[in-house]
């Protein structure tokens, strides 16, 4: 493999988004699937084997872009607990557990005349490679929280473990069942935009902000607990990794106030040498995960049938 080669990136989540990646960054446009962005529900709708077939047209479509130039690998992001090229859970896109989805992935792209590895990894990782890479920080230790659907964890470099950080337990309270894992008191059972919808089911997740911020009793103690279980997790990682900087991404960190997460944070870690850490909101960037996805392809030395 040449420092020069070329690597596809490939994030799973609403849509099935592609692109081919250099040293630099993305090469050309991304490719995407369903195209209408506001079909929400496509993937989940469909069967695994319609699916995988799905991403593996985007990355076909994808290598062509590439014109003949070396292709060293092709990474794909994926939610839920990923390990060794399965998809051992993935309660946001059930139909994905149990996958042996760098086994499938690769069958099917040699059978297109597409024989390099892929590297299968958590799409909160992705995440935070995509951020390390855009700030030129591959050798530092990047954090991340994806608000979407679920609630995912990120850090770069990778380390052995599950990573499912968005299941981290923040309360003890009985009746907190809304996690699409169906465990008790998790951050996603809070603060998913699915969990949410289940909680508030004549209201949608925009509209429970909206009306807290106008004086809605029952809504302003869930904006508090929301913020409170953000900052729960955040300071569960700053005891067990240190403090740092997180970085918070996903198309609902538009209902984050840092003030308020940051107070909370604050009354969490109390010991002096663990208060120095920051917060940072970077708006979705589907561009980013695609890049993030490349990068730990290029970084990460596997074979095709271990990944």
């Amino acid at each position: 493999m040449t420092e020069q080669a070329r690597t596809i990136g490939l994030t799973l989540s609403k849509r099935i988004i592609a692109g081919l990646v250099g040293p630099d960054g993305l090469i050309g446009s991304l490719h995407s699937y369903p195209e209408d962005q506001y079909y929400e529900d496509a993937l989940v709708e469909m069967p695994r084997e319609h699916l995988i077939a799905a991403m593996c047209e985007q990355i076909v479509a994808v290598a062509k872009d590439n014109n003949g130039a070396e292709l060293s690998g092709i990474g794909v992001a994926l939610p839920g607990v990923v390990r060794h090229g399965v998809v051992d859970d993935a309660p946001n896109l059930p139909q994905m557990k149990g996958a042996r989805i760098v086994a499938e992935l690769t069958t099917m792209l040699k059978e297109q005349g597409i024989e390099a590895p892929v590297t299968a990894v958590n799409d909160a990782d992705a995440a935070a490679a995509g951020l390390a890479q855009q700030q030129g920080k591959l050798d530092s230790m990047i954090r991340v929280w994806t608000i979407g659907t679920g609630i995912g964890f990120g850090r770069y470099p990778m380390v052995e473990g599950v990573g499912e950080g968005g299941h981290t337990v923040v309360t003890l309270d009985d009746r907190e069942t809304y996690c699409g894992c169906g465990g008790r008191g998790h951050i996603e059972g809070i603060m998913g935009h699915r969990a949410m919808r289940l909680r508030f089911l004549d209201m949608e997740p925009e509209d429970v902000f909206e009306a807290a911020d106008k004086g809605d009793a029952r809504c302003i103690e869930f904006k508090k607990l929301w913020h409170k279980a953000l900052a729960a997790g955040t300071a569960s990682s700053i005891h067990m990794s240190g403090a740092g900087k997180f970085y918070l991404t996903g198309y609902n960190v538009r209902f984050v106030e840092l003030p308020l997460l940051n107070h909370y944070v604050q009354q969490m870690v109390r010991m002096s040498p663990l208060q120095a850490f920051s917060i940072e909101i970077r708006p979705e960037n589907l561009e980013m995960m695609v890049v993030g996805a490349a990068v730990i392809a290029r970084t990460t030395a596997v074979s095709p049938t271990t990944a």
